[in-house]
């Protein structure tokens, strides 16, 4: 048989070859196959235990997995304290100073501090969802009140006048009254409704003096002199309200910018009575303006076109003495069936400092969107706040 010219002694050393590996330089002889074989099928040494290094892994991933699935519980509960809390303060509840004009404006009462970091956290991660969903595009504004600035825990706006508790919409037209032409079609749809409404208002009214238990679908006083029937509340429809008084809601129905799927938007009719006060409170958010559609129990009275001050009311058939609305600072007088729009998250004072024969002062209040919030920015809102399940 041939053979390499390999010695003997130096047949293993040229089989490993170099540095131990395989298939190193040498030359071999066909008897030598078997033990080339032999030594092919020797285990491979790994430098560490490799049952070792598997539980090591296995242990590792369990460890990250595990801490994972805490963190998106952790996140869950977060959300759903943060909604439960949200609901909780934001029922239809008055302040010690006075109580808020109609329902809930949001998920806190008015003139009440921002909701601080968790809050913050949730409109931001609500919006976050919205982006995955759609996009956002258009969404600088809402992007950057959601990141925190001037609003919740931000400091104030305008001249310190201007506080949302809520939520602060930058770079909107701020001032107390919003021109009637902002919202045409709302206004001169709602102000052509006023005699329907008004014979709602006639049919679910009541004398209000507490000597008679509270009738079916008035919320229980906010404060004393302070009542209020919805007909939508924190943006949630009220049936058996709405099935009370259709020609209201017909007129709701019909409006293009009623905030009817947001926790801001409320409508329905409010009542203050002679002697009640709401002063120094400011509204949820700036992204929204506030209608007052004004007539009285048996009170009317008439403002001349071109006044802005309560003392040029000039008399109709009698005027409920010692009502006052002062918004930003600036006075502002009601006139019966017609719409004013306010923009309540300024500082804002509403009084009835009549006498008991001056009867209540009603407004029917529906909240709109700020004309100066784009379609896309409302979008989005109202997915961040959607009213409560």
């Amino acid at each position: 048989m041939w053979k390499g010219n390999c010695p003997a002694g130096d047949q293993e050393a040229a089989i490993e070859g170099p540095g131990g590996e395989l298939g190193g330089p040498g030359n071999w002889g066909l008897e030598d196959a078997p033990g080339l074989l032999a030594r092919a099928s020797l285990p491979v040494m790994l430098p560490w235990p490799l049952p070792l290094a598997s539980s090591a892994l296995t242990l590792l991933l369990g460890a990250l997995t595990s801490l994972f699935l805490w963190y998106c519980y952790r996140l869950g509960s977060q959300d759903i304290q943060a909604l439960g809390a949200g609901s909780q303060a934001g029922g239809v509840s008055g302040g010690p100073r006075g109580c808020p004009e109609v329902g809930r404006p949001g998920p806190r009462s008015p003139g009440e501090p921002g909701e601080g970091p968790r809050a913050e956290g949730l409109v931001s991660r609500r919006l976050r969802a919205y982006a995955r969903r759609y996009s956002w595009a258009g969404m600088g504004r809402v992007r950057r009140a959601a990141q925190g600035g001037p609003g919740p825990g931000g400091g104030p706006g305008v001249l310190g006048i201007q506080r949302p508790g809520l939520f602060f919409l930058p770079d909107l037209p701020s001032a107390p009254f919003v021109p009637r032409d902002a919202q045409r079609h709302d206004v001169e749809l709602l102000e052509s409704s006023f005699p329907a409404i008004l014979r709602d208002f006639g049919a679910v009214s009541w004398d209000f003096s507490g000597t008679t238990p509270l009738p079916r679908g008035w919320s229980p006083p906010l404060a004393p002199g302070c009542y209020q029937l919805l007909l939508y509340q924190a943006g949630r429809c009220q049936p058996s309200n709405c099935r009370r008084c259709p020609g209201a809601y017909r007129a709701l129905r019909g409006l293009r910018s009623f905030m009817s799927a947001n926790t801001f938007g409320n409508a329905g009719f409010s009542v203050l009575l002679p002697g009640a006060r709401l002063e120094g409170r400011c509204g949820p958010t700036n992204a929204r303006v506030r209608c007052h559609l004004v007539f009285s129990g048996h009170n009317i009275f008439v403002c001349g076109a071109e006044d802005q001050t309560r003392d040029a009311c000039m008399p109709g058939v009698k005027i409920p003495s010692g009502c006052e609305l002062v918004v930003g600072g600036e006075p502002q007088c009601w006139a019966e069936g017609h719409c004013l729009l306010v923009d309540d998250s300024f500082l804002y004072t509403v009084a009835h400092n009549g006498s008991p024969e001056d009867g209540p002062r009603v407004v029917f209040i529906v909240d709109l969107w700020h004309p100066n919030v784009a379609g896309a920015e409302r979008q989005a809102l109202d997915f961040v706040f959607a009213p409560d399940p």
